[in-house]
């Protein structure tokens, strides 16, 4: 073919031939600028791609840091509450919060001052009449006892008008004890021998300070939560000068005559079947081998009749576990909050215990979230009124039982149907894609804890919360943030010990004051030591007529 094209351009006529060749020359041209273009439009393409790739990449990367961004944010407003804001749940005064936005009744009780409401009826005066009188009778001056007019006196009536004041008289004094001594004065044979009435006893022998200064020192550490110092600058000012080594020494001398009754209420409470347990930081000042810092915890351990607290330098399982009964055959139920320590006890493994958590550490949760992502305040909202319902339907089935109504099966039916509700609900959440984190993980926790949150279902006694626990830890907290801690480890025992035997007295409403005396005074009598009686000052069996 190529020869016959070269043959017909022969024979054709010469501006044809050189037209011709122009245009094959052209022709190669546009075919070498095609090639050239489709290979640069083939590797545009493949730039696009790499491009839109990258793209693709940093969008993702933009999304992933703006969670990131989110999250630091909400955690920096968490952290920042825990550090700087308020630790109850409820907003200042005047200070709007999103959480009074649960229902227009709560936003109505925000909004009701405190004090007597008008119309209701005012609270009961007190009665004082138990307190020793003191008799002041108050005359007119001679000069005004006499009529101004004729200057006749006036005669004396028998009755009074009468008025009272309360009044409080602290004073400090020396007891001086005056021990008398006789001689005989028969003629028997053999030598005589003077004799001398007995010393009173003491609480700590060769110690000038009675056992009305140890009950001050013990009830305002341990019961009030002041430091020891501010007593006895207090002190100072009644004449009174105390030096801190002498009350630290006698405090020290102290310590073992509280240990037995402080055992006895642990073996007391292993017996119950029913237990709370928390746990707080409390430092304790001393060096301890293979510990680091001062760092120690202070357990509370409930019974329906006993208080004890456990101060420990770890907050590791050997704590509850080693306070709790080891009897294999004994079993019972635990209030606790989600702590780990707990879960991982023998105890809980063998099924001896079973453990039940606390529906105030959920809602805890919730409202963790509302506040740290603002925009997830709603969903917050709406679980806390679904935790809301949840008590106050508890409320209705334990007043219908109290009450014996035949409401009691109707409510308690209620109460299942909601717990099944919510259940659900949290079950349709969590397969929801597109959940946000937060609310995954909140809802995550609430479905690996619901056969512990739900027991209360089954058995009315078991209540929703732990608050009681952690109210007994309100005390020792107070203390910690006025005195900081223990400085001695006998100081740590000193201070669970009489934390746990004045709670438990609260619990059978006695005195500390009049239990602590008689105690005391028992002490002294047996020489310094706890008397051997000491089951009569237990709190169950105390009865004030004791000495």
């Amino acid at each position: 073919m190529e020869d016959l094209a070269a043959v017909v351009l022969m024979d054709l006529p010469g501006d044809w031939v050189t037209v011709v060749g122009q245009l094959r020359a052209e022709m190669s041209q546009l075919r070498q600028e095609v090639a050239r273009l489709r290979r640069e439009n083939l590797e545009l393409r493949q730039q696009a791609g790499y491009w839109q790739r990258m793209h693709a990449r940093a969008a993702e990367r933009v999304k992933q840091l703006e969670q990131r961004v989110q999250e630091l944010e909400a955690e920096n407003r968490k952290l920042r509450q825990q550090a700087f804001g308020r630790k109850t749940e409820k907003p200042a005064r005047g200070q709007e919060d999103w959480f009074r936005e649960l229902d227009e009744t709560e936003q109505k009780d925000q909004d009701r001052r405190r004090g007597q409401r008008q119309g209701q009826p005012g609270p009961q005066r007190r009665d004082y009449s138990h307190l020793p009188a003191r008799i002041e009778i108050i005359e007119l001056p001679a000069a005004q006892r006499c009529c101004p007019r004729c200057g006749q006196p006036y005669g004396e009536r028998e009755e009074t008008e009468d008025s009272e004041q309360i009044e409080i008289e602290v004073k400090a004094y020396r007891r001086v004890i005056k021990r008398k001594r006789y001689q005989p004065r028969c003629r028997c044979s053999g030598p005589w021998q003077m004799v001398t009435a007995p010393a009173p006893s003491k609480l700590i022998p060769k110690s000038r300070l009675g056992i009305s200064v140890w009950v001050e020192i013990l009830l305002d550490k341990f019961v009030s939560q002041r430091p020891t110092e501010r007593l006895l600058e207090q002190w100072k000012l009644l004449g009174l000068d105390l030096a801190p080594g002498t009350v630290t020494g006698g405090l020290q001398r102290l310590e073992p005559l509280f240990t037995p009754l402080y055992e006895a209420l642990s073996a007391r409470q292993q017996q119950a079947g029913y237990w709370q347990g928390d746990e707080t930081r409390w430092r304790v000042f001393v060096e301890q081998e293979g510990k680091v810092g001062h760092q120690w915890w202070l357990w509370v351990f409930l019974s329906p009749d006993t208080v004890v607290f456990v101060l420990d330098p770890s907050r590791s399982r050997r704590v509850p576990q080693g306070h709790l009964p080891q009897d294999g055959e004994q079993t019972g139920v635990m209030m606790v909050d989600r702590l780990a320590s707990y879960k991982a006890m023998i105890q809980v493994k063998d099924g001896r215990i079973v453990l039940v958590f606390c529906w105030a550490h959920v809602r805890r949760d919730f409202i963790g979230v509302g506040r740290a992502w603002p925009e997830l305040k709603e969903w917050a909202l709406t679980w806390l009124r679904r935790i809301r319902a949840v008590y106050h339907l508890n409320q209705q089935r334990l007043l219908a039982l109290e009450e014996k109504t035949n409401a009691s099966a109707a409510s308690e039916q209620g109460l299942r149907c909601h717990m099944n509700d919510m259940q659900q609900q949290a079950v349709a959440e969590c397969a929801d894609p597109a959940l946000r984190e937060p609310c995954r993980k909140v809802l995550t926790s609430l479905q690996e804890h619901w056969s512990g949150l739900t027991r209360f279902v089954d058995d009315p006694r078991i209540p929703l919360d732990n608050n009681a626990c952690e109210r007994q830890l309100r005390g020792p907290v107070v203390g910690r943030k006025n005195y900081y801690g223990s400085g001695a480890i006998w100081s740590g025992r000193l201070a669970a010990m009489l934390f746990s035997l004045f709670a438990t007295l609260e619990r059978y409403q006695v005195n500390p004051r009049d239990w602590l005396t008689s105690y005391l005074q028992a002490c002294a009598k047996a020489g310094g030591r706890p008397p051997p009686n000491v089951d009569d000052w237990l709190p169950w069996q105390y009865a004030p007529c004791v000495q």
